[in-house]
């Protein structure tokens, strides 16, 4: 296939990039800062001679958008809305002016879209749009007005010949250094990773070989469309999932953290709580009901998974030894 990724050069989009190179197929990325020769600059907003790529591809998995891992200030906020919603829009038109319009348009979304809640898991069928919750920061809300704009502003674009996907993604987890993992790992060798503020909140996630197993599966069924949930079966709460990466690395303790505490934390990561603190008790209903079978359905295996590629690919310490 010709698999072009709009904002290919992130986490995700490192991963999908190698997996669909590595299986053969013709991958173009879409990025601010072209490096290689596959790359092609844009702006995210813009039509322009980037958009001769689309014409004839696929398939387009737009990832553009600016990171979350920063301090939730009204000009952060912002740019994470314009960066989403502009992108999503540019590529609606670039696929609306093709000769030859891709097949399929897999839209990146977010978990996050879901309210915040302890008693029941969200799937695309009866789970609860977030935004209205009680007792929650206010912000909060318009981190769900993101994802809800950014949806629409893939369902909106006239793109009749391209079948659209939106993938409501939960946290991906890779052995990348920079990654959401690689981060939680860091906390947990530094003896930081224990409950956070009771750590009774969820935390939804997905494995990048099932990210990847689930972008191939929806590329492949032509049935599916509309929002889909990428996150495992497994959902848990953060003391549960921070007790196993401790296991599975040999840190016998991880020291509890308060609410004040992870704020203060945050602001010296330059990042926000709300990544630490809400409920994200996502789980994957269509995917499930349509035949997809996890490699990595539960968190116990899926973090010896990672942490064995961390030690195998990177020099570390081992747990134990001096350091002399």
């Amino acid at each position: 296939m010709k698999v072009v990724l709009p904002g290919g050069t992130g986490q995700v989009g490192t991963i999908l990039d190698r997996a669909l190179t590595s299986a053969g197929h013709e991958v173009a990325v879409l990025t601010r800062h072209p490096e290689r020769e596959r790359d092609i600059a844009w702006d995210g907003v813009t039509l322009g001679p980037w958009a001769q790529v689309i014409d004839g591809a696929d398939v387009v998995i737009n990832l553009a958008g600016r990171s979350v891992s920063c301090r939730y200030t009204d000009e952060n906020l912002r740019a994470m809305m314009d960066s989403r919603v502009d992108s999503a829009r540019v590529i609606g038109k670039a696929i609306a002016a093709a000769t030859r319009p891709p097949r399929l348009w897999l839209q990146m979304s977010t978990a996050t879209i879901y309210a915040h809640r302890f008693d029941a898991a969200h799937d695309e069928a009866t789970g609860v749009i977030g935004g209205s919750e009680a007792g929650v920061p206010d912000y909060w809300a318009y981190s769900v007005e993101i994802a809800k704009n950014w949806e629409q502003a893939q369902a909106e674009s006239w793109t009749p010949a391209t079948r659209k996907v939106a993938l409501r993604a939960a946290m991906v987890m890779s052995p990348d250094r920079g990654g959401v993992f690689d981060v939680l790992l860091k906390l947990a060798r530094l003896g930081l990773g224990g409950p956070v503020a009771g750590g009774a909140q969820y935390v939804s996630w997905i494995h990048e070989e099932d990210f990847v197993g689930a972008v191939e599966f929806l590329i492949a069924r032509e049935d599916l469309e509309g929002p889909v949930n990428l996150a495992s079966p497994g959902p848990l709460p953060q003391r549960d999932l921070m007790r196993a990466l401790r296991a599975a690395w040999g840190v016998p303790v991880g020291l509890p953290a308060t609410r004040w505490m992870a704020e203060l934390g945050a602001f010296a990561l330059r990042s926000d709580t709300e990544l630490l603190l809400k409920s994200r008790r996502v789980v994957p209903g269509r995917l499930r009901t349509a035949g997809f079978t996890f490699a990595h359905p539960e968190w116990d295996k899926a973090v010896a998974d990672l942490v064995d590629r961390v030690r195998s690919t990177r020099s570390v310490r081992q747990p134990g030894r001096s350091g002399r």
